[in-house]
């Protein structure tokens, strides 16, 4: 894992129940009343904890939990490979590797996560719906890009049950990372420091 957009694009997650305005001509009545119900669901989320199964494009895994408080914050914890961690303070992404000793850090605005944490969830600005897939059993599924940056990559982000079930990162070259929710709850009152991670490789003293 890298640290780019496609790297934090996890690698997630309405303002008003009524469908918004949306600008892409292609979505039926249909079309624009899941997305409505997606973004309000996703709205609703301020908080939530969980856990995860990462499936990259090579095949490997990776196992953790996550927790999310928005707008702004949100840690994925690994198990395997144990000790890997992604968090948003509300300002930057920072991913410690204890295992390379390497620590880096993006502003989060620069990430895809910067619209799924934001205080007001959008998905009638600045994102492009390139499909929605409704299934029989309530079902359906969003294929969404920057619409600012489309060739950067897409996701697809599955919904079932009345929640979000997971999410699939198409990067710029095709490969397909695939994340799955194990679990998933609201979690009023996270200790403030699961969001905060000081980079660990700078030594005392140093500047």
């Amino acid at each position: 894992m890298i640290l780019s957009r496609r790297a934090f694009g996890l690698s997630l997650v309405a303002t008003a129940v009524a469908a918004p305005a949306f600008a892409q001509s292609n979505l039926s009545a249909e079309d624009r009343a899941v997305v409505a119900q997606a973004q309000g669901y996703l709205q609703a989320m301020t908080t939530a904890q969980g856990g995860f199964v990462e499936t990259g494009a090579g095949g490997q895994r990776r196992e953790g939990r996550f927790y999310l408080q928005r707008p702004g914050k949100m840690r994925f914890e690994y198990t395997t490979p144990a000790g890997l961690l992604v968090v948003s303070d509300g300002y930057n992404v920072k991913r410690y590797d204890p295992r390379l000793n390497n620590f880096r850090q993006v502003p989060l605005g620069s990430t895809p996560l910067s619209t799924f944490l934001s205080r007001n969830v959008r998905l009638d600005q600045g994102v492009r719906i390139d499909r929605v897939t409704r299934m029989d059993s309530g079902a359906y599924a969003l294929t969404v890009r920057d619409a600012r940056r489309p060739n950067d990559g897409s996701v697809v982000l599955a919904f079932a049950g009345g929640r979000l079930r997971e999410w699939t990162i198409t990067d710029p070259q095709g490969a397909r990372t695939r994340t799955q929710l194990t679990t998933l709850s609201p979690a009023p009152g996270l200790d403030a420091g699961l969001f905060r991670l000081t980079d660990p490789t700078r030594r005392p003293g140093r500047n």
